[in-house]
């Protein structure tokens, strides 16, 4: 479940189709990060099908912790269209996408259950084209040590799910982590008990990060 500290999203747009019964259903996903993003990208798809029968749409949007979540069935049976695609971002917690489905129509009718597995399948078609990314609240560390503790930082870390970024060598080295935030404080007295406290240690600005 999506907490203040950690969600998950799309890592890039995509879109993936399929055909039933004559139907031809394109599942298009993008990430947003507010939901006016969000409708830009349902007015974008709408105009690269314009002839289309239907767009449905569905969005969820996290944006300075107020959350927007809307859907359009877009003419189709109320329930059978956005609902769907809505539930595919709900069900697997994910944030800050927009997903709308494109339907030509065939002739054949589908019902509306047929209506409903026909939209999800093409919503969770274009999410799993996109891929997801596993966002935590992280925070950057950076350590200036002595040269004899580089080697045995290194080793601690392999412990830790985290982003190591080039040290800086100088006179002294400065290690640079960045890790959820809750990891912070071990990572810390780990550092300074293997410099024996001959360390300084500074903490840098929060941000998510996809760390698995």
């Amino acid at each position: 479940m999506a907490t203040k500290d950690h969600h998950i999203t799309i890592e890039k747009q995509a879109r993936a189709e399929f055909t039933e019964k004559r139907s031809r259903f394109i599942g298009s996903v993008r990430p947003v990060s507010t939901e006016q993003e969000a409708i830009a990208f349902v007015n974008e798809i709408r105009s690269e099908f314009p002839d289309a029968r239907h767009n449905v749409y569905a969005y969820n949007v996290v944006c300075d912790g107020v959350m927007s979540r809307r859907y359009s069935d877009d003419g189709e049976p109320q329930g059978t269209g956005g609902m769907p695609v809505l539930d595919v971002l709900v069900k697997q917690n994910i944030e800050n996408a927009a997903i709308v489905v494109t339907r030509y129509f065939g002739g054949v009718l589908l019902g509306a259950s047929g209506l409903v597995r026909a939209y999800g399948k093409a919503a969770s078609m274009a999410v799993s084209e996109a891929g997801l990314l596993n966002m935590r609240l992280c925070r950057e560390i950076n350590a200036l040590v002595d040269y004899s503790a580089y080697g045995k930082i290194q080793k601690a870390l392999e412990e830790y799910k985290c982003i190591i970024k080039p040290p800086e060598f100088g006179l002294d080295v400065t290690v640079k982590v960045i890790l959820p935030e809750p990891e912070v404080e071990r990572l810390v007295k780990d550092i300074t008990n293997i410099t024996s406290g001959l360390c300084e240690i500074t903490l840098g600005d929060k941000s998510f990060q996809n760390i698995v």
